[in-house]
Order: structure tokens, then sequence, then C-alpha cells
């Protein structure tokens, strides 16, 4: 099966404008009538809803951040009364207030639509058996797949995220064709699996799609390699809906974003303005069908591109790059930004695994970067000057991409601390 929904998966621009359009305008009133926030902060921009009268007037709304959603904690973003309310979610809150979101029994359906086209799109169908390791709960990441896949018609397998040793014997005995999980958790159960003797090659497994953290294209060859599976990316946000707001198809050439429910702008962080295709900037999203929690030029903090340019898997809606890094996890070491991301590409283009972890402190007034990872098992040696030579190596190739200098500390394969569920890549213990 290569779509799920056909005529609007490939509709032309101007028929998905039209819909942008309509959606658009009826959920600018919607939430004005319904959200206190929201109708004072349009009053305060000078804007109402009668000023929007297609999508060609987006720019003309407030931007809604995580903050505006920590103080309206828990119910103040809702456009309906909870006797609508079907279901909550809700984001982790580690760096503050979670964030809480409802749906409605209608939200719920296009939920699991959406994630049906994103399964659709790597070729699952009713014949599949989809082992769900993302972890189920107040996490939107478990059930939003969960939901795809029943609609799609699958097996769907709900093991949620952990107990490796389980996940690697259902995978076998239940012939587990599609895996869904993190992609730092899907490098942990292909390690988990080679220590155990399996030979995933010769498991039906054939797909994975991953998501809920940042990744890499060299991680994806990676999990390829090692799991013997194509990998496709995922991406989603509790805020918007969670995992299928966009979706790789076979050509793993960009997200297509489900434009029909959500509309994408990419903005330059510090003027707020659009950027043209292929620019990097900031993603913004807009959620135009969502009941319960409709959601208005959010600023997602994500950082990425986006391209109209048709996909040849016919596919018409836009397309986005992965996260190319965020404005907030991102680093500032003397000056210099950097980026999680950056560090894990030039480690896998180097022939290390990513289990690796980035240590940010602050020596008087002098911010140092060091780089934990583990020695690839092969390469694994006690001799003192073939660990300084390899750590060097390793400095230097990251000096020259980052444009700062990290130190490096290799360490014994398996002692940096596995997730089962996103991972901590960066711990920043400067007073900032």
């Amino acid at each position: 099966m290569k779509y799920y929904q056909y005529e609007i998966e490939t509709a032309s621009r101007d028929e998905i404008s039209a819909i942008q359009s309509e959606r658009l305008v009826k959920t600018v009133r919607r939430i004005y009538d319904n959200v206190p926030l929201y109708r004072k902060r349009m009053e305060d921009s000078g804007v109402c809803p009668d000023d929007i009268k297609s999508i060609e007037d987006i720019e003309k709304l407030p931007f809604t951040s995580k903050q505006d959603l920590r103080d309206t904690y828990p119910f103040g973003m809702f456009a309906v009364p909870q006797s609508e309310v079907v279901r909550l979610h809700a984001s982790s809150g580690t760096t503050g207030k979670q964030i809480v979101v409802g749906y409605t029994q209608n939200d719920l359906d296009i939920w699991a639509d959406i994630c049906a086209r994103a399964l659709a799109a790597i070729g699952a169908t009713k014949e599949d058996r989809v082992q769900i390791a993302y972890g189920y709960g107040l996490f939107t990441g478990g059930l939003g797949i969960h939901g795809g896949s029943q609609r799609l018609g699958c097996a769907t397998i709900p093991i949620s995220s952990g107990n490796t040793a389980r996940q690697l014997t259902v995978m076998q005995d239940f012939g587990v064709s599609v895996l869904a999980c993190t992609p730092s958790y899907g490098m942990y159960l292909a390690e988990s699996a080679k220590k155990e003797g399996i030979d995933t090659n010769k498991l039906p497994l054939r797909a994975g799609i991953f998501g809920a953290e940042p990744w890499t294209e060299e991680m994806r060859a990676q999990i390829e390699k090692s799991l013997g599976i194509k990998a496709y990316d995922i991406y989603g946000l509790t805020e918007i809906m969670g995992p299928g707001v966009a979706y790789e198809c076979e050509c793993q050439n960009g997200m297509h974003v489900n434009e029909d429910h959500f509309i994408i702008e990419i903005i330059d962080p510090e003027t707020g303005k659009h950027v043209p295709d292929g620019e990097k900037g900031e993603i913004v999203f807009s959620a135009i069908s969502k009941e319960a929690f409709p959601i208005l030029r959010f600023r997602t903090k994500d950082i990425g591109v986006i391209t109209h340019e048709k996909c040849a898997c016919g596919r018409t809606f836009v397309r986005m790059s992965k996260p190319m890094g965020r404005t907030d996890d991102m680093l500032i070491i003397r000056g210099v930004n950097v980026f999680p991301s950056q560090v894990e590409t030039v480690l896998l283009q180097n022939g290390y695994q990513p289990n690796y972890q980035i240590l940010v402190d602050r020596e008087g007034l002098l911010d140092t970067l060091e780089v934990a990872v583990e020695f690839p098992p092969e390469r694994f040696t006690d001799k003192v000057s073939e660990i300084s030579r390899m750590e060097k190596e390793l400095a230097n190739k990251l000096k020259s991409l980052l444009g700062v200098a990290a130190k490096v500390s290799l360490v014994t394969p398996g002692t940096i601390e596995r997730s089962e569920g996103k991972a901590k890549r960066v711990v920043d213990k400067r007073k900032l």
C-alpha cells in the first residue's frame, strides 16, 4: 500500500490551499470565541477574526509559545467544553509545568488517519505486524502510532518501551515486520540483539518508523545496517497532535506535512518573518482541524527547511527536513553555536556508535566542552598511547566541524547509560 488517502495526499496546490484557508478561517473564529488567551492576544495585536480571509493572512496572527501553554495550565487553551474531551495527553514537563492537551473523538479519528498515512507511506499494510515500542501513557508516541496502525488494519503489538529482552522475544516469536520506537532505542535493540546472538537479517523485520528525538542521516545508516531494515522518520509534537504531523515516504527525502490538518511556516527566529523555501529557520505550526486543542502559529524551536517541489512518490504535500537542531538546545560554547546533532555526525562518520554524552561546564570564566564516547567494540584497547591517539584524532575532527575545541574521553563499551526512551545527550553544569 503506497497511499492511505490518495486524493488528499496527491491533491493540487490550489486544492490544498483552499482547504487550509477554509479551516484556518473557521479555527481563528472558534478560538477567538472560546480561548481567552487567543482573544486577548488578537485584540492586543489589533487583529479580529474578520481580518483572516485566507492562508495568505496567517502572518497577521500572533505567535504561540510553550510558555503560553504553561501559563494556561491545565485546561486554559481548550476550545470545547470538558464534556466533549475524550482523552488527555501531556508533555514530560522536564523544563517546567507539563503541557496538557485534549482530544475530542473527531481529533482522535484524524490522528489515527494521519498516522495511518505515515505507516502506509513506508509500505505497511494489514498484512504487517507492528511492534510499538514507544512509551504508552501521557506521552503521545505509543497511543498515536497505535491508532494509526489499527486504522490501517495492521496487527498492532502495544508492547510499550522498556524490557528489552521481552522486546526481542516478541520480535522473533510474533514475526514482527515493522518496528516503531525512538532511534536511540532502535540502536539499543540492535546492540542487544547482537549480544544475544540474534541475526535480525533473518527475521521478517523490514521497516522501522522512528521519531521523538533528533537523529542524523549517519544514525539512519547505522540503524538500517544493524537491524537489516529501512529506517523512516516521523515527526510530531504533543502541542500540535503527537506523531504523524509529518512523515517520510519510501523516497526518504524529507517528511511530508499533513497539510490538510497543519500549516507549516519557516521563520527567521529573530524577526519572525517568513524565509524562502530551502532556507533554514524556525519551524512554526498551526493546527487547523483540531477541536479540543487548536493552536495557531506555535513556535516549535526546531530548526529546519521546507520544499514545495513534488516528491517522486507522487505526494504533493510540502516536505520538511529532519530538524537540524533546536533554538533552545543549541549550546553556545565560548561564543560558538553547537548542536548535539553535529557531534553525532562526526562520531558516526568516524566509526563510533551513537553512544555518547556531551558534558558542558565552566571553569572560571571559560566554558569547557567534553564528549564522552564509547570505544567501538572492535577497536577497544587498553594501551594508553593508542587511547590518547584516538582521543586526539577525534577531538581534531570535532573541532574542525564545530569550530570550538572539545576534550574527548573514550570509555569502555557499554558504560554510557542506555535509554529506553529519549536519550539524554547533554549535561550542562553551567549556572547560566
